[in-house]
């Protein structure tokens, strides 16, 4: 793959809590400089960045971040406002209590009720694997299946650790043809974007390649 490639599917992510408008505006520039596949931003800044890229990379945010014990009342209403101000893509974090109770008819229930919140737009779904038993991630793996979301994704980067390449693998031996997988937290540089792609992660949730790419002054088309 080469650098151009990679960064494709990466969604550029800012999500601190300090985070200012200029850092904020700062990954905007570098993902249309990029050519990322989005900027995943708090989403006090959508409207915002979604006025300022004027549609050249599409806005994502985080709904129910970073814990997930938001009502789904609350996540519903999350997900239309970042719609109605502009937001093309949801990252939302299940409730992993449930998941701990079993209570897995209430987790798909959830997703559902977002996903009809997004208007169309893409579900990705947060189920904090570092918090998760093998068979619960499984067993997550079998919900998002049968639910109406168009990824599952590993992480927030906010809790015990990130992506790992197991955890990928797990997902990619039991997501269904047309699931997406998408890979975030701690994803240190190129080869390991690399690898994870290579295991079957479709999208890559960091700000550390853009960055790298943009220090490092790389040859995009160069092979990685």
């Amino acid at each position: 793959m080469t650098y151009r490639e990679v960064l494709a599917k990466v969604d550029h992510t800012l999500l601190k809590q300090p985070s200012t408008w200029d850092q904020i505006r700062q990954i905007c520039d570098d993902a249309v400089k990029f050519g990322t596949a989005s900027i995943c931003i708090p989403p006090s800044y959508v409207k915002q960045c979604a006025e300022y890229l004027g549609g050249k990379i599409p806005v994502c945010t985080v709904i129910g971040f970073p814990n997930g014990y938001h009502t789904t009342a609350v996540k519903v209403f999350e997900t239309k406002e970042a719609v109605k101000d502009g937001a093309k893509e949801i990252d939302m974090v299940i409730n992993i209590g449930w998941v701990k109770d079993g209570r897995y008819d209430l987790i798909l229930e959830e997703i559902n009720a977002i996903k009809e919140a997004c208007g169309g737009n893409i579900l990705k779904v947060i189920i904090e694997t570092c918090l998760l038993t093998e068979e619960e991630k499984i067993q997550m793996c079998r919900v998002v299946n049968e639910s109406h979301a168009d990824f599952i994704k590993t992480s927030t980067g906010f809790s015990t650790a990130g992506a790992t390449f197991e955890d990928i693998a797990l997902m990619k031996a039991h997501m269904k043809e047309g699931k997406m997988i998408k890979a975030a937290g701690g994803i240190a540089d190129f080869h390991d974007a690399v690898k994870f792609v290579g295991l079957g992660a479709d999208r890559l949730g960091t700000s550390r390649l853009a960055d790298q790419a943009k220090k490092g002054g790389v040859d995009l088309d160069a092979e990685i």
